[in-house]
């Protein structure tokens, strides 16, 4: 690191559970993240202001004067523009250092296991079922480390999947994959700060994966109901029978 550097994490290297090797790890860190909507922002925005050295971003959607409540990547002037390059803006101006790829479709099929290979964590911030499952799947089969996140309403979850770890289990083993396609933001509705405290959580547990501190979520479901304030957690197990990761 040079010494602007230095200055510029000095808050999070003062840290005893980080120090300069966690800061070097954020910084040689490959993030990809599926999703520039309502949980990707705050979730790029944080990652990029730590120091993530490496973003890859996918989304196939374009800014709307509707994402703007809690979309916090995106601008007015933003609008029309593609969602991918309008964050890609936002998280070079808060920090240069970085590089971010941004790539305007559907991340899905060969690609979908080329990127999850290459990445050292996936965060899925998408807002469809299909996604979502496909996702995992290739995180499982590539043994790459998912952080799920999901807002809707007053509501929140968040977990944390690592495929050969600790006898994690899987997205599958928590839900299975005929999802419920209508509920979401355009149908269901979403107060903005829910996406702020989800995104937020799933960027701390990023990082706390890639400097391997602390404990994450894996095994658990932590969830938000935003309007009485009240965190509730469950435990999951590996599913056996799972048709993902099961034996």
């Amino acid at each position: 690191m040079n010494d602007q550097q230095l200055l510029r994490y000095s808050r999070q290297i003062m840290l005893p559970q980080i120090d300069i090797e966690g800061q070097q790890k954020l910084l040689a860190a490959k993030v990809l993240i599926v999703g520039a909507g309502g949980l990707g922002s705050p979730v790029s925005i944080y990652l990029a202001a730590a120091g993530i050295g490496y973003i890859t971003i996918y989304d196939d959607d374009e800014v709307d004067l509707s994402n703007l409540q809690r979309q916090i990547a995106h601008h007015t002037n933003d609008i029309g523009t593609d969602k991918v390059i309008s964050t890609q803006k936002t998280l070079k101006n808060i920090n240069p250092d970085i590089k971010v790829t941004a790539i305007k479709q559907r991340l899905q099929g060969k690609q979908l296991g080329e990127e999850i290979h290459r990445a050292d964590i996936v965060l899925d911030c998408c807002d469809n079922f299909k996604t979502r499952f496909a996702i995992n799947t290739a995180c499982v089969q590539h043994k790459t480390a998912l952080v799920s996140g999901a807002a809707i309403r007053f509501e929140g979850q968040i977990s944390v999947f690592t495929p050969g770890l600790n006898n994690s289990p899987c997205y599958n083993c928590l839900y299975s994959d005929s999802g419920d396609e209508i509920l979401n933001c355009a149908t269901n509705g979403i107060i903005a700060p829910v996406t702020g405290i989800v995104g937020s959580i799933q960027a701390l547990e990023a990082m706390k994966l890639i400097m391997n501190i602390g404990d994450t979520l894996s095994g658990r479901l932590l969830l938000l109901d935003g309007l009485s304030m009240q965190w509730n957690e469950m435990k999951l197990q590996k599913n056996i029978n799972c048709p993902t990761c099961g034996s």
